[in-house]
């Protein structure tokens, strides 16, 4: 299904019926990651999945990604499906823009699930990798991605999930160099909403993987404490790719959080 925002074409699939959650896929990714939550979960929920601008079949936006304009879109899609309350995941960069939506639109939010992801902006070091990761992009897009990918996993789930990864990879090959640019810097210019989740009202949802070398558990540790009501999945031998690697655990999880705020 298609959504237009500022003519540009923003791809979403809603299913099911009941509590809608909506799910929000990480950098590189596309709705295509929550097949199974979508065919597990939409039996007793509606589902609302997302490609983000520049990600499956969505068009990149004219400026860069920034957060606050991702979480526009995705509230702008929501009312065009009349939804009004909602508990939102988000995977890596997807709980980026949940935590923008949170911010500037806590009236739909029932609940929040930070799925391998955190409030914490870039530091400087990090800044400067992206920068650097722009100019690898520019020269030779299908070589980041190849590398990339696989590196979201712990290095001990590699060799089980090659298919899952092979599969992540072709379908990134779909994105331009300028809409993976356009998010990475995006990324890069997000501020910190750490007093987000100090002053958020809903109940907060923390997976986080102990192998993950993009959101390190201790910095995860460090803002499970910041809600008023936070709940936490810590999750042995997991990377960042939580719903591949844990894929049963965090989706029962999620849907136990789920059904505890709407009833």
């Amino acid at each position: 299904m298609k959504y237009i925002y500022q003519n540009k074409q923003i791809n979403y699939h809603i299913s099911g019926s009941g509590n809608t959650l909506v799910f929000l896929h990480g950098f590189t990714e596309s709705l295509e990651i929550w097949k199974d939550f979508s065919r597990e979960l939409e039996t007793t929920n509606t589902i609302l999945t997302i490609d983000l601008p520049g990600h499956g079949q969505s068009e990149a936006l004219e400026n860069s990604h920034n957060m606050e304009e991702v979480a526009l879109i995705v509230k702008s899609v929501l009312d065009f499906n009349a939804i009004s309350q909602c508990v939102m995941i988000g995977h890596s960069m997807g709980g980026y823009v949940a935590l923008a939506f949170a911010e500037a639109y806590p009236e739909y939010l029932k609940g929040l699930c930070l799925f391998h992801s955190s409030a914490l902006g870039d530091t400087a070091e990090i800044k400067q990798n992206r920068d650097k990761t722009i100019e690898i992009v520019k020269k030779n897009k299908f070589g980041y991605l190849n590398a990339f990918i696989p590196d979201l996993f712990a290095p001990e789930n590699r060799n089980t999930y090659q298919e899952e990864i092979k599969t992540l990879i072709k379908n990134s090959e779909f994105m331009t160099a300028d809409g993976i640019i356009k998010s990475i810097i995006g990324m890069k210019d997000r501020k910190t909403r750490v007093e987000v989740l100090k002053n958020i009202k809903m109940p907060v949802l923390f997976i986080a993987g102990k192998k993950d070398s993009r959101v390190p558990l201790d910095k995860i540790n460090q803002q499970i404490i910041l809600p008023q009501h936070a709940e936490s999945l810590i999750l042995e031998n997991v990377g960042h790719m939580g719903y591949i690697e844990a894929k049963e655990q965090t989706m029962k999880t999620i849907l136990f959080f789920a059904k505890k705020i709407f009833e």
